[in-house]
Formats: C-alpha cells, structure tokens, sequence
C-alpha cells in the first residue's frame, strides 16, 4: 500500500486568481484543500518539496497528510496540478480532504520486471505498453503503491492482460467488464530493402561529401605553397 507522506503549507487568507499570482509571486505554489463535508481552505507550498513529491510518479496515487501552520493537519489525496503552459512552473494544486471511510477512483502504476527472463525481448523484441497505469476503486487506506508484472516468460506474441494483476482486498478495477490489454510482447521492426537502401545512398552521399572536401582542402594548400614560393 501507499505510504503516507508529511509536506508541510502554510495558510492563505484570500481566494482568487489576484491571491494567486500574489502567491505565486512571493515564491510558494497555491492551493486548496476541499471535501469531507468541511469548508475548502486556502494554502501555499514550498515549489522545492511540491516538486520532489511529483517527481516520484506516484503523486495522485499517495495520501498526504498537510502540515498546515497555525491550523489542523489535512489528510489529502492530490486530484489536479496545473502547470505553466510555457515555464517548467507548478500553478496550483487540488487536494481533496479524506478519511478512513472514504473509497475513491485512483491510477496506480504498473511496474515491469525480470525483462531479461522474457525469450521474446531478449531475442529483440518490443515491451508494447498499452496502459501505464491503471484506475482502480478503493479505500484511500488501501491504494496500491504500483502493480509489478513479472515478464519471465514471456515470448513475442504474449499480451498481458489485466487478470494478471494481484489486488488487494478491498481494490477493485474500474473496467471489470472485460480482460483489457496492459502490454503486448512486439516482434522486432524490421528494415525494408527500400530503407536500407536509402540509408546507404545517405551514408555513400556523406563520405563523397567529405572527400570532396579533403580534396578541396589539399589543392588549397598546394597553391599556397606555390604563391609562397
């Protein structure tokens, strides 16, 4: 299961797109903590320790709890992140507030391992991924941390599909009307004759232009010499 992760935010005591910038001016990330019947809340973040967190890939996946200074500490689940169109800047951030009770939708990521125990990527196949993550329902206590797909054994041709996922008690898929694909097992592209060929006019092309080149570059020495003397 997930763990739960401590940041810390400190209050804000206006709401608006004016606070924001405001905010976002003063160097912190703005955002809001909603939901469990209560009235939302208006906080900050340090950039820094928002972006370790989204780094991890896990973000939307994880339950946090907020150190709010001078208020109470928020149990959260991260529900959007919007980021600047252009900057590699965080905008602001929705937390929803939750409790043991609460059962939400969520993505999970899947994980995949012993890739060198799979005859078919060994022999130079490809991982296809369909889905990187998949949603599940659960109780926010219960949020896997990742699924692990163990690809020993598997050949060019082979899909995996979500029947092989181990869920805990209590997490159930989305989809549950059908087997969905995660991945397939891809044989490898090969080049065609027409492409092979192109890439040796290309390379034959190249090397003509370099001797061409090498040539030039001689005659001009050869008639410096000739001046000089």
């Amino acid at each position: 299961m997930s763990k739960q992760i401590t940041i810390s935010a400190e209050m804000r005591d206006r709401a608006g797109k004016g606070a924001a910038r405001a905010t976002r001016r003063a160097g912190r990330v703005p955002a809001v903590i909603y939901g469990d019947k209560k009235d939302p809340i208006m906080v900050s973040l340090e950039p820094r320790e928002l972006r370790k967190q989204l780094n991890t890939g896990n973000f939307f996946a994880t339950v946090y709890s907020v150190e709010v200074a001078g208020g109470d500490n928020e149990r959260v689940l991260p529900r959007d992140v919007q980021f600047h169109p252009v900057k590699d800047e965080t905008m602001h951030v929705d937390f929803l507030r939750v409790s043991k009770l609460t059962r939400t939708n969520v993505m999970v990521q899947c994980n995949f391992i012993n890739e060198d125990d799979s005859p078919g990527l060994t022999r130079g196949g490809m991982l296809n991924v369909v889905r990187h993550e998949v949603e599940v329902i659960c109780g926010v206590d219960d949020i896997p941390s990742e699924f692990q797909i163990d690809l020993t054994g598997m050949d060019i041709g082979d899909s995996i599909h979500a029947g092989v996922l181990s869920l805990p008690e209590g997490v159930e898929l989305t989809i549950s009307d059908r087997d969905f694909t995660i991945a397939t097992i891809a044989a490898p592209v090969l080049k065609t004759e027409e492409e092979e060929d192109e890439e040796a006019a290309a390379a034959a092309a190249a090397e003509g232009e370099e001797g061409e080149a090498g040539e030039a570059g001689a005659e001009e020495a050869a008639e410096e010499g000739s001046s000089e003397e």
